[in-house]
């Protein structure tokens, strides 16, 4: 495991690897200065050789040459101009190559931006993540056990934190569906929050009856695996505001009787990503002990086509007692959604986050890096993209058109649980509002950055953890530390 600490000045330190940045044109950032004045000319020459100049994503590495107390040397350009995010990316990018050594020192906090511990700190711990539970030989080799921020006060916990919250969701998300049952993943969040003062309530297939939560019991009713639904519960003395986050929970998705082709089903595992990033997002709130009160709530459950599956056409009576058709059985998170809103409602929070990979149709208009947000008002919309901003999540907000309303109604029940083929996302989104209530209220549709393609700066193939980071940062504005 990484251990990041603040040591004394790049001058005094020592390590394995000295990470330092430079600017464009081969403007020496901190501590680079020094150590080109250390090793002499040539290593300049080296790097013009290599045509390094410092722009964003550039690096070049030397060796110590017995000038430092350093054996390798790593150059980072960060371009003319930096931000956080550039700064998240270009310590991830560090972190990647700097795998064979052991201790790494560096002095890319130390440019001049609020919060480049935290950033730095965040980017190198993601970069050296991989899920490497099912592999019977250590392919990725060794990782760095220690980082050091050279004359830093702070050792960037807040952002240390946050990575390893972001990890934890990843596991989740990369952990086959057989290894992640409802019934696991319900103990995973008794095991990692209780410890830190998060109450967790699971109930059954007996409770959830008993609760009336009939979206739920529909969309579990074919699979061998019982349904739970975990409520959350940080309350702190003190506590600034009132916040309900709820997370999809779909742990396989089949499609149900309107059975996805295999290809759509190859990627389904992640399809709890929602429930993985409120799970996180729970831990990293406690870890930080943020004043402000939290109830997460992830209804959790296969969608299989087992003989007692929900059948389209079916009716069934959601928690806040709407009936609902459910004419596509592969439309299902939005019924285990329709739940877990309407008993965050209950709890008369501030304001309600829910967090789901709903519609393919979210992917179709944003693409695989951008969440749609979805969003009750201005006000609601204008936080949630900002604590996005803040943490480097992308979202954009997209409209509840209520003409589309009417898509959604039926002829047997109050309505059912798919529009038609134009403006999925849209419909999805105004399906959940009847569930959410009458106050402030997000949506976050994650379909497409929930997972990713392939390895960029802190960002590694498979599940993402989207979500995390915009939830704690929401979490800090709201309790006044943003």
């Amino acid at each position: 495991m990484l251990e990041i600490t603040a040591g004394p000045s790049v001058e005094n330190g020592e390590g394995d690897l000295l990470v330092v940045p430079v600017m464009e044109e081969l403007t020496w950032g901190p501590g680079a200065a020094w150590v080109i004045g250390q090793l002499g000319d040539w290593a300049e020459g080296y790097l013009s050789g290599q045509d390094f100049t410092g722009k964003r994503g550039q690096m070049a590495s030397v060796p110590g040459a017995g000038s430092i107390p350093y054996r390798q040397v790593l150059f980072v350009g960060l371009g003319s101009e930096v931000d956080t995010e550039d700064l998240r990316r270009a310590a991830a990018k560090a972190a990647r190559s700097a795998k064979p050594h052991a201790t790494v020192v560096t002095t890319l906090h130390a440019v001049d931006l609020d919060g480049a511990e935290d950033a730095v700190a965040f980017g190198f711990s993601l970069g050296q993540y991989r899920y490497d539970k099912y592999f019977t030989s250590d392919e990725g080799g060794a990782s760095t056990e220690r980082l050091v921020l050279a004359g830093a006060e702070d050792a960037g916990t807040r952002g240390a934190t946050v990575a390893a919250a972001v990890g934890k969701a990843r596991d989740l998300v990369n952990e086959p569906a057989a290894g992640k049952s409802p019934t696991r993943l319900a103990q995973w969040a008794v095991d990692e929050l209780e410890s830190r003062g998060v109450e967790v309530t699971v109930w059954g297939p007996d409770e959830i009856a008993a609760e009336r939560l009939g979206g739920l019991a529909s969309v579990a009713a074919g699979s061998h695996e019982p349904a739970r639904l975990v409520r959350m519960h940080y309350r702190p003395e003190g506590a600034r505001a009132k916040l309900a986050f709820v997370g999809k929970g779909i742990v396989f998705d089949s499609g149900g009787l309107s059975l996805k082709p295999p290809a759509g089903m190859e990627e389904m595992k992640s399809d709890m990503s929602g429930a993985a990033a409120v799970f996180a997002a729970m831990w990293a709130i406690a870890e930080l002990g943020l004043p402000v009160e939290v109830i997460g709530i992830t209804p959790l459950t296969e969608n299989m086509p087992g003989g007692g599956a929900s059948r389209p056409g079916d009716v069934f009576t959601a928690r806040n007692g709407k009936t609902v058709e459910v004419l596509n059985t592969d439309a299902e998170g939005r019924l285990v959604l329709a739940d877990g809103l309407s008993l965050a409602v209950e709890a008369e929070p501030d304001l309600i986050v829910d967090v789901a990979t709903l519609t393919g149709a979210c992917m179709v208009a944003l693409g695989k890096k951008v969440a749609g947000l979805f969003a009750s008002d201005d006000d609601v919309a204008d936080s949630l993209a900002g604590a996005a901003a803040a943490a480097g999540e992308s979202v954009w907000r997209m409209p509840l058109e209520k003409e589309y309303r009417s898509m959604l109604d039926s002829v047997v029940a109050d309505m059912k649980n798919i529009g038609n083929r134009w403006g999925g996302a849209i419909t999805a989104a105004l399906f959940l509002k009847e569930f959410a209530g009458d106050g402030p209220w997000a949506h976050l549709d994650i379909a497409g950055p929930a997972r990713a393609e392939k390895t960029e700066h802190y960002i590694s193939k498979g599940g993402t953890g989207f979500g995390v980071r915009t939830l704690v940062a929401l979490a800090e504005a709201h309790a006044g530390q943003s």
